[in-house]
């Protein structure tokens, strides 16, 4: 502990002999002075369109769509139709009518004979014997007898007790009883000295010497004396300034400040073109859209106009042909 402090007491000791302060004056601050100031005048908040934009009045179209309205005929409708014209009423034949019978009633009584009164004469014969036997009537005062064939066909026998075998009793043997066992018969004791152990004699000898504690390591690696390595430290090739610090930068010292010059807008000026002449609304439908007459359908006339009637078939149809103009030649 003591060696670690007296280091760090040697590490201080030589950062403040190699590091000293200087005295730095503060640097004053750069920058450049602002040129903007915010318009005072309030801003008008017109945009392109509103600039540009001239507002026209709009003349209403001419409609060339045809009238939806259907135009009515002057002809009176013919609502005749090809089964009103084929269709011949016919007079219907007076039908037969057969007249209805009168019920008449019989003049014969009714036969109410069926098959089984027809067929079954009735025989005449001798009564049935009633089979049940006769009714004796069990008077109160009779004595009621309660055998029955289980108590009458097997009576009770006498069961003798079972035999008991006697035991003998225990008589205890007479004499005494020989303990003796096979190891007691058969070995015989003998007088047989103790074994005395084999083992070698201690040859202990107690010596007054003190003790030696030399060992072969110690004696062949002494411990040698040392001292701690000092402090490596480099040497210093680049040397300290003995100079004022300028603080003076190389952007400062290079930069050469140029006067702006504006951009010019290479914008169309905000000039409107107007024109003298009309307007012209003519569009390709309004040229080319021919109207044309609305023709009522020949099949609506009874006797259609510029044709000639040929003949009906039989389906009641009828046939036209159409009236060419004749050519009169030259």
């Amino acid at each position: 502990m003591v060696v670690f402090f007296s280091i760090l007491k040697c590490s201080l000791f030589y950062f403040q002999d190699d590091y000293r302060a200087w005295d730095i004056q503060k640097i004053d601050l750069y920058k450049p002075e602002q040129t903007y100031h915010p318009p005072t005048v309030k801003f008008g908040n017109s945009t392109t369109f509103q600039d540009d934009y001239v507002p026209k009045e709009i003349k209403p179209r001419q409609n060339f769509k045809p009238s939806p309205v259907a135009k009515c005929s002057t002809v009176p409708f013919n609502g005749d139709t090809s089964h009103r014209l084929d269709y011949v009423p016919y007079q219907l034949e007076f039908k037969f009518a057969r007249p209805k019978a009168v019920y008449k009633p019989t003049s014969q009584p009714f036969e109410d004979l069926t098959t089984h009164r027809y067929d079954f004469q009735g025989l005449v014969g001798e009564t049935a014997k009633i089979c049940r036997p006769p009714y004796t009537r069990v008077t109160q005062n009779a004595h009621f007898e309660g055998s029955t064939e289980f108590r009458e066909s097997f009576q009770p026998w006498e069961i003798p007790p079972p035999e008991v075998k006697k035991l003998q009793e225990y008589a205890p043997p007479t004499g005494t009883m020989q303990l003796n066992s096979t190891s007691h018969l058969d070995y015989v004791p003998y007088q047989i000295k103790r074994v005395v152990p084999i083992r070698p004699v201690s040859q202990r000898r107690i010596n007054n010497f003190p003790f030696q504690g030399k060992s072969t390591t110690k004696e062949d690696f002494p411990a040698w004396e040392c001292c701690r390595q000092g402090l490596i430290k480099q040497q210093q090739q680049i040397p300290n300034p003995s100079g004022k610090f300028d603080g003076w930068s190389t952007f400062r010292s290079h930069y050469v400040p140029h006067e702006l010059v504006p951009t010019e807008s290479c914008k169309p000026a905000h000039a409107l073109f107007k024109s003298s002449a009309p307007f012209d609304d003519t569009t390709m439908y309004s040229i080319e859209y021919t109207p044309k007459k609305q023709e009522t359908c020949p099949a609506s006339y009874p006797s259609p106009p510029g044709y000639i009637f040929e003949n009906t078939n039989s389906r009641g149809h009828k046939f036209f042909r159409k009236i060419t103009p004749t050519v009169e030649a030259f």
